[in-house]
């Protein structure tokens, strides 16, 4: 059986705070508690975020953006999808700002993997026992309306469970199950920890099989980019044949963020029918960005 809680007690963090500490107080003085050998802390990535100095002026959230992000795959209406610093794929970058004050924003925690370890090591001194830490954020999934909460860091705990050639009750051979148990279990303890309950953490307790005590890696579940279907949006995908067929596809990040067809065409010198042509994609490409 799998049982999953959210303890209360834990405050508001700051880069002062003993997190692993405060965690494990929590967890104690939680019905269901203390921590036991196998259980798994999925923690929100905000207050790790908070406890790492990642708090920004939100004034400054687009120039932290475009910092922040690596690879631009599309930009419509509101939304920006970019690969982050930290390898990640969401809108934003993962910034946020809720659960802050309202002149701040939130960056993602640097290195989530890290700080899962760091949380992982520090019960592990603590207390003697191995636990599986999940560090969670929120993101939309292709295809889905709504959000759900993924893992973005994980350690001691099983990223994924690969079933490829094993078989089903029916005989059948599975060639392409691979279960994401680490955003399963993200998922799963969102619906203990809510978004404005101020409980940032929960404990699963009933799947020790998924913890190595060992450090682990969320990025395992982040799909290559050469299997990605979904590596550029349609705009994008559109701006990127014209700077390639100029010979500039390296000013695609400078250019993604241009909604204006003259200055791309300007930018990388093309004249007569190129640049015609070019106008005209672009300018039907961004009206398929329009609301």
């Amino acid at each position: 059986m799998i049982t999953l809680w959210a303890p209360d007690g834990i405050g508001e963090v700051t880069e002062d705070t003993d997190l692993t500490g405060e965690i494990l107080a929590a967890v104690d003085a939680a019905p269901p508690g203390p921590l036991v050998d196998g259980d798994i802390l999925v923690v929100t990535s905000k207050i790790i975020s908070k406890l790492e100095g990642r708090a920004r002026p939100a004034a400054e959230r687009d120039a932290w953006l475009r910092r922040e992000t690596v690879r631009t795959l599309a930009r419509k209406v509101r939304a920006t999808i970019v690969a982050s610093q930290g390898g990640l794929v969401q809108a934003a970058a993962g910034i946020d700002n809720s659960n802050v004050a309202s002149d701040t924003i939130l960056l993602l925690p640097a290195d989530a993997d890290a700080s899962a370890e760091r949380l992982r090591t520090g019960v592990a001194e603590r207390r003697g026992i191995r636990v599986g830490v999940i560090i969670s954020d929120t993101a939309g999934r292709t295809w889905r309306i709504g959000q759900t909460d993924h893992a973005i860091g994980c350690a001691g705990v099983v990223p994924l469970l690969d079933f490829d050639g094993r078989t089903d009750p029916y005989g059948n051979e599975l060639r392409v199950t691979l279960t994401a148990v680490a955003d399963e279990l993200a998922a799963a303890a969102d619906l203990v920890k809510g978004k404005l309950s101020g409980r940032p953490v929960a404990v699963v307790r009933g799947r020790a099989d998924l913890v190595t005590g060992a450090p682990a890696s969320a990025h395992e579940i982040i799909r290559p980019v050469s299997e990605d279907l979904f590596h550029l949006g349609s705009r994008e995908a559109v701006l990127m044949a014209i700077l390639e067929s100029a010979g500039a596809r390296e000013r695609y990040e400078d250019l993604v963020w241009s909604d204006n067809p003259d200055e791309v065409i300007a930018a990388v010198g093309l004249s007569g029918v190129r640049a015609q042509l070019a106008q005209e994609l672009l300018t039907t490409a961004n009206r398929w960005n329009s609301p």
